[in-house]
């Protein structure tokens, strides 16, 4: 089941996080990225504000070509990477939503950058569509 924003598409996966995420980074690293960071947004919660709530992660995926193109074209780029893939549990269900690369980067108008964005947006769909056919 598709979902998403204006800013975001993704899908709907019926396990926890704990299942998702491998599958998730998989797709992603068949579309060459690599997860450089993580945010575990429900235990910084828990840690400095005593909140709890659903588990939520945001990976920091990276595919160093595309990254590569998108600071050569921009050196400034960097502060708009890398892609963020978010994955957070609700009603039993994990959604997975990316940053739609065509809302982040297209802040920026350099016609080298919107190509690296159309690059990477098609890769990061093709992820959302790998983990729908596996569901």
């Amino acid at each position: 089941m598709t979902t998403g924003t204006r800013y975001t598409f993704g899908t709907r996966l019926r396990m926890p996080i704990a299942d998702a995420r491998p599958r998730v980074e998989a797709a992603l690293k068949a579309e060459g990225f690599g997860v450089l960071t993580e945010i575990d947004v429900a235990a910084t919660m828990r840690a400095k504000l005593g909140i709890e709530q659903a588990p939520y992660l945001i990976l920091g995926a990276c595919n160093p070509p595309l990254a590569h193109r998108a600071i050569e074209a921009d050196p400034s780029i960097g502060a708009l990477l890398p892609c963020n893939v978010v994955l957070r549990e609700a009603g039993g269900e994990t959604i997975v939503e990316a940053l739609d690369p065509d809302a982040a980067l297209g802040i920026v108008d350099n016609a080298a950058v919107a190509a690296v964005a159309a690059d990477a947006r098609e890769r990061l769909q093709r992820v959302v569509a790998s983990l729908e056919v596996e569901a």
